[in-house]
């Protein structure tokens, strides 16, 4: 990611940004999710297709041209969606989500990468069951408090690396995605996006942590034994000889000093929620929080410190590059621009075209059914994005936080687990998940396809696991 690529990118958005705040005046422009038919979520369906298919079917293809791929998407709603909709709606949701929900998400990845990137867990790792389940085990517990993003990128080269003389090692990055990458960022606000956004909309930050510890420790449990004898049948079929140097380096932590900047970004994002200022800069009727801008200023400014001050050398040794944070960027800007239908026919509750879907969450006279909020809410952020499915699902509940952590509680509980621990389900669930895996492929390991993770691991391992929780708690 050169210097005039970044600066050629920000020439390019300014006369956009220029534009938008000149016509920005009158009504704010609308977007009815009633009047959307179902065939305005056909792009969005056709760049999650062609995630799951194109790496299939044609992988050289795939890899030097999903950003064209991802472009072809996003026009062939944008378009469409002008030509219907006008110049005003369509500029107002794409600067909407553009602004407040894309940039925003790839500066908070950009600079987890980036700071975990210049961490090096060095030391004389050997992947054994024993060694791999503490890794995920450490990682799990760490989502929480670094966020999903953070905890997976600090801990996934030094769990590659422990495990390159192992011929079976998919299973090892599989679970971590299941465990890292989702289930562990149950607990806080800062773990995962949907929690925070709930957190934003007035839920008390340890309310997350009382009500999901017991069902994250149930999953969190069950997953670990199941990994731990899996591990263990594979390693015990190994022919390949453990690295005779074993033991030989003491650990210890090269880049410490990015943890520090860690604390930074970790307290950016709390001070983004809690203060308050009431000042905002608007841009074409969207309104830019005073708050949210420092953050994502201070968020990009520690970035570039970590850039600037870690040594070649580490980052040689974590073999960090910049293709996946630049393959999730492409990719999830046409899954952010495609999105705008589906959320908004969503939001439309019982009146749009997927009225079935909102009504099953709720009986005849309006009580909740909880196990419906946990499935569908799970289902659509598998495939969906699980923040703004978290909102809508949030809403649909009423959207008062006093009701929904009193007596509606199981049902707040329910959307929250099915917004966390569904991410799970798929590689697009949650931004880790991609970013681990174009890391772990960077690195030589071949991970399955879209189609292969979701039905060789996730259905049987995990699917079995969620109808236990929804007995359980739902």
């Amino acid at each position: 990611m050169s210097k005039h690529r970044i600066f050629s990118f920000i020439l390019l958005t300014l006369p956009v940004l220029t534009l938008a705040g000149d016509i920005g005046h009158g009504a704010i422009p609308h977007l009815d999710g009633e009047n959307l038919a179902i065939f305005w979520v056909v792009p969005f369906v056709g760049i999650l297709l062609s995630i799951a298919v194109f790496p299939l079917i044609a992988p050289h293809f795939w890899h030097h041209n999903f950003g064209k791929v991802s472009l072809f998407w996003a026009m062939f709603l944008i378009i469409p969606f002008m030509l219907s909709q006008g110049l005003e709606i369509t500029l107002y949701e794409l600067l909407h989500v553009g602004l407040l929900e894309y940039v925003p998400f790839i500066i908070l990845l950009l600079a987890l990468f980036t700071i975990s990137g210049g961490v090096r867990l060095k030391g004389s790792l050997v992947g054994t069951p024993v060694l791999n389940t503490i890794l995920i085990f450490v990682g799990t517990v760490l989502a929480s408090w670094m966020g999903t993003t953070g905890a997976a990128m600090l801990l996934i080269r030094p769990l590659i690396r422990a495990n390159a003389h192992r011929k079976n090692k998919v299973h090892v990055i599989i679970f971590f995605i299941f465990l890292v990458a989702n289930i562990g960022g149950s607990l806080t606000p800062l773990g995962d996006p949907p929690l925070f956004l709930g957190f934003l909309k007035g839920v008390d930050f340890f309310w997350t942590t009382s009500a999901m510890l017991i069902p994250m420790l149930f999953m969190v449990a069950c997953l670990l034994i199941i990994f731990f004898s899996i591990d263990t049948y594979f390693h015990g079929k190994e022919s390949t000889p453990e690295p005779e140097n074993q033991g030989s380096e003491k650990l210890g932590l090269d880049g410490s000093f990015n943890l520090l900047l860690l604390a930074g970004v970790i307290g950016g994002v709390l001070i983004s929620g809690f203060w308050k200022p009431g000042i905002h800069f608007e841009i074409y009727h969207v309104h830019l929080e005073l708050q949210n801008l420092i953050r994502d200023g201070l968020l990009l400014a520690l970035a570039y410190a970590s850039w600037a001050i870690t040594s070649k050398e580490i980052r040689t040794a974590n073999e960090y590059t910049w293709f996946p944070i630049i393959e999730v960027g492409k990719l999830f800007a046409g899954i952010f621009v495609t999105i705008i239908p589906a959320i908004a026919i969503l939001k439309a509750g019982t009146h749009g075209a997927l009225a079935s879907v909102v009504s099953s969450v709720s009986t005849e006279t309006g009580e909740p059914i909880n196990y419906m909020y946990f499935w569908l809410t799970g289902i659509l952020s598998s495939f969906l994005d699980n923040a703004p499915t978290y909102l809508v699902f949030f809403n649909t509940a009423g959207g008062d936080p006093v009701l929904l952590m009193g007596e509606m509680s199981n049902t707040l509980l329910a959307i929250s687990a099915g917004a966390v621990f569904m991410g799970a389900n798929t590689y697009i669930g949650n931004a880790p998940n991609f970013m681990v895996k174009s890391i772990s492929e960077s690195s030589g390991i071949e991970m399955p396809s879209f189609f292969g993770y979701f039905f060789k691991w996730s259905i049987p391992i995990l699917m079995p696991l969620f109808i236990l929780v929804t007995y359980l708690f739902f």
